[in-house]
């Protein structure tokens, strides 16, 4: 199965396909359900074309999944000249007035149904591919059965599914719910995720809490839940009711468990799917290379390219990216896709920065020939001072060591790199290195420094705001992630840690 993986922006886009995805898909300016995501922009094409060449084989498809209105037709159309420079193998759409424009201006370029359309019978899957289809993202609400029948019926289209990721109320992306509180309409790209929420329920005409009595029976509480009388307030929204109504075969309101399948590859595989989908371009680095790297190796495993010993440990290591419960969705039983959860994603490590090209040659010389120079500069600078001035200057550095700036020499079998600072980190922290084929390696605050390759100081502490390189005697990878632990992390606790 060909592995599909997010890329919310160019760099997102690099560690999808350095960390083992066959296919990354994004977004174009506003012609995404992910507007909040970075999508691509001016003269990103260039990075694109560069990516596709280092990485060959590799694919890449675009979303254009809005509900296309007509002031929409029309700024695509004054957007083509500028869509064209992208190396775009396929499209992903759910509206049907794009399908000529998209046909006659883009021959080469493969057209995909987005799961946006809700497409989930084998008639209209065939429907689909008369009109020009090369691959249908099936509606999240199929079963594993129901794809079986649709790909036996249509055994020259490509289904793509879901595989793994965050799942909304509605479970295929129609969701009105956003745009009925916050007026961020969710068909247009702009989802408040207002589904996460907190919620309180109450009752109309009885103040906003169900209070005293005796706990209600089964048959009570069911009276309760028909009667329309139930309302939900949201915490940040007093006053503002909302009306709560549970009828005979529909699934609990608001926040969807996220959706896992890793452990059922094989399953999906014997379905008749062609490619297995990761949700996620609004995600952040960590989360795609991990997740990535993991579906990777279940991957390889199931086609046998290396065991499952081998792909258990990075399958693991999903439950060190950030996550809610999981379930199987629809796949096997509605059941399941009903079961709701409370509590924001969590993780116990947090991504610390990254690793970017070795600094070697007349790069790394320069780097030591500054430290030098200042070292020496600070030297002279202090000796021509009136010895008073010195001595107040010493007893100062003296109680204030974090004062006294120190600067970097070379030392035998050491390496510089390029470090890419997420978030900030001070010296001495134990850090986690992570790569596509390499679980973890352990880095101990002893075995690096922190330098500032412009003029080599040693830093006490690095943040997104400097100029960084990490000096090592590890031999690292260009586009290894650096982790630290999140010692706010409590194993089995999900955290409220915002929406």
């Amino acid at each position: 199965m060909e592995l599909v993986c997010p890329a919310g922006n160019v760099e997102k886009l690099s560690y999808a396909y350095n960390y083992g995805a066959d296919t990354a898909y994004i977004g174009l300016k506003k012609f995404s359900l992910r507007v909040k995501a970075d999508n691509f922009y001016e003269d990103e094409y260039n990075k694109v074309i560069e990516l596709k060449k280092r990485f060959p084989g590799k694919r890449l498809f675009c979303a254009l999944n809005i509900a296309f209105h007509n002031q929409d037709l029309k700024a695509f159309e004054q957007n083509l000249d500028y869509f064209k420079q992208y190396p775009i193998d396929a499209f992903i759409l759910q509206d049907l007035g794009m399908v000529e424009t998209l046909q006659r201006h883009f021959p080469n370029a493969h057209l995909h149904l987005s799961t946006q359309a809700s497409c989930m019978n084998k008639d209209a899957v065939k429907m689909y591919s008369k009109i020009g289809f090369k691959r249908v993202v099936l509606g999240r609400e199929v079963s594993l059965n129901e794809i079986r029948e649709i790909k036996d019926a249509n055994p020259n289209i490509e289904l793509e599914c879901f595989a793994h990721g965050a799942m909304c109320i509605a479970y295929s992306g129609r969701c009105l719910l956003s745009a009925y509180m916050t007026g961020r309409s969710a068909q247009s790209g702009f989802c408040s995720h207002a589904c996460r929420w907190d919620y309180d329920i109450g009752l109309k005409g009885e103040g906003f809490s169900i209070q005293g009595g005796k706990p209600l029976t089964q048959e009570q509480a069911k009276i309760l839940a028909q009667s329309g009388n139930l309302l939900l307030q949201e915490h940040k929204r007093p006053g503002e009711f909302f009306p709560a109504f549970e009828g005979e075969n529909f699934t609990a309101i608001l926040s969807s468990k996220d959706l896992c399948m890793i452990d059922h590859l094989q399953d999906l595989k014997n379905a008749g799917v062609d490619a297995c989908k990761i949700e996620g371009r609004m995600k952040s680095i960590y989360y795609v290379a991990m997740v990535t790297r993991a579906y990777r190796k279940a991957l390889d495993a199931l086609e046998g390219r290396i065991t499952q010993e081998e792909a258990s440990p990075f399958i693991a290591s999903l439950n060190e990216v950030p996550h809610r419960e999981c379930t199987t969705g629809f796949y096997y039983s509605r059941a399941n896709a009903d079961e709701t959860t409370v509590g924001a994603s969590d993780s116990p490590y947090s991504l610390a920065g990254t690793i970017e090209k070795k600094i070697t040659g007349s790069d790394l010389e320069k780097v030591f020939a500054n430290a030098r120079a200042m070292e020496q500069s600070r030297i002279d600078e202090l000796n021509a001072m009136d010895p008073r001035m010195q001595k107040a200057i010493q007893n100062d550095l003296a109680q204030h060591p974090q004062k006294d700036i120190k600067y970097a020499k070379k030392i035998e079998g050491y390496n510089l790199y390029n470090y890419n600072s997420l978030n900030k980190t001070d010296k001495g922290t134990e850090l986690e290195l992570i790569s596509p084929d390499v679980l973890s390696t352990k880095l101990l605050g002893s075995d690096y420094i922190f330098i500032n390759p412009k003029n080599g100081a040693i830093l006490d502490w690095v943040n997104p705001d400097h100029d960084c390189a990490i000096y090592t005697k590890l031999e690292i990878a260009e586009g290894t992630l650096v982790r630290t632990k999140d010692f706010g992390y409590v194993e089995g606790k999900i955290r409220d840690t915002g929406r």
